[in-house]
């Protein structure tokens, strides 16, 4: 018996994931793309075994159903798939608002089906990578990083697991969180980069001088404001903004009040405290990218066994009659 992972949305995340489990071999790979040309350079890099373009027909013989995709499209998604979603499948999502896509879950697929939400972050390789699509995956891609995995109060241990065994999968470590703590994360670390490259945008573009500015507006330009097209577009980073609005509230308050400090200090005219400022953020950053690199987290899980037993592992427990599916079958 092999284990049917479909996945939803074949950009860069969702045939990385594909191509961590290429060499699994008691796992089918079903991708859907709703654009059939990424689909099906998906199949040709080898990231899915078989593409479905009819979306519902994708899922009804899915033990795991892996959501990525923009944040904008997974209410409608879910909304599509409901009733071929099998009882005992596992939905897992990537997007960066895990308590709205819980409740989207809740409200739209039946019971007896269990969500699982997913946070990644590539590895340290990749951190300057700008590149996205389906030519930009690759199967290293989460090698080392950390994956955020939450699931709403009553979801059986063995969806967790499930979830564990497939990031183990990926070459990734498990921070279990719950849905208002990762999003709390998420507006840290995700929602604001972004934010902050729009508000820069905002603040340049269309403005007296940009027509100059714009000749010479080099790498730093182009770094800060790469995140505000990093995600998805600029439907679901509304979205994410808006559904997680206390978090993101919250971070802006405290990038702004950070700025008005910078602000004040060169309106000042004071050097020694404009230096402190920008030296202090550059410790700080080349803190984070040596810390990224180690991947020393504490807390953060990862399994001992080796990937093989991992995928064998998936295939027993669905095997095993995951949460009691088809029970009164004979």
């Amino acid at each position: 018996m092999s284990v049917q992972i479909t996945i939803i949305g074949l950009g860069q995340v969702g045939s990385s994931i594909g191509l961590a489990l290429a060499n699994q071999k008691n796992i089918k790979r079903v991708g859907h793309d709703k654009d059939y040309e990424i689909a099906r350079l998906s199949q040709k890099a080898g990231a899915v075994d078989e593409i479905k373009v009819n979306l519902p027909s994708s899922v009804s013989n899915a033990n795991i159903v892996v959501l990525s995709m923009p944040l904008s499209e997974i209410y409608d998604t879910l909304g599509y798939i409901a009733q071929d979603v099998q009882e005992g499948t596992v939905i897992l999502d990537t997007a960066p608002a895990k308590g709205e896509v819980a409740s989207w879950v809740g409200k739209l697929i039946p019971q007896g089906r269990y969500y699982v939400g997913l946070s990644p972050a590539a590895g340290a390789n990749y951190l300057h990578g700008t590149d996205l699509g389906v030519d930009s995956a690759r199967a290293d891609l989460f090698k080392d990083g950390l994956f955020l995995v939450n699931a709403p109060s009553g979801t059986p241990s063995e969806a967790l697991d499930l979830a564990s065994n497939l990031v183990s999968l990926l070459g990734a470590r498990v921070m279990f969180t719950d849905s208002v703590e990762a999003d709390g994360l998420l507006a840290s670390a995700h929602v604001l980069p972004q934010l902050a490259a729009a508000a820069l945008l905002d603040a340049t573009v269309n403005q007296p001088g940009w027509t100059e500015a714009r000749k010479v507006a080099a790498r730093p330009y182009a770094s800060v404001t790469s995140g505000v097209a990093y995600h998805d577009e600029a439907g679901s980073l509304r979205v994410a903004a808006l559904a997680n609005r206390e978090n993101t509230v919250r971070m802006l308050d405290a990038y702004m009040a950070s700025l008005q400090k910078l602000r004040d200090q060169v309106h000042n005219g004071n050097e020694a405290e404009v230096s402190s400022y920008l030296e202090n953020a550059v410790k700080a950053r080349d803190r984070w990218i040596q810390e990224r690199a180690r991947a020393d987290w504490q807390g953060a899980q990862q399994s001992d066994m080796d990937s093989v037993t991992l995928g064998a592992r998936m295939n027993q427990l669905f095997m095993g009659n995951l949460f009691g599916r088809n029970k009164n079958k004979k």
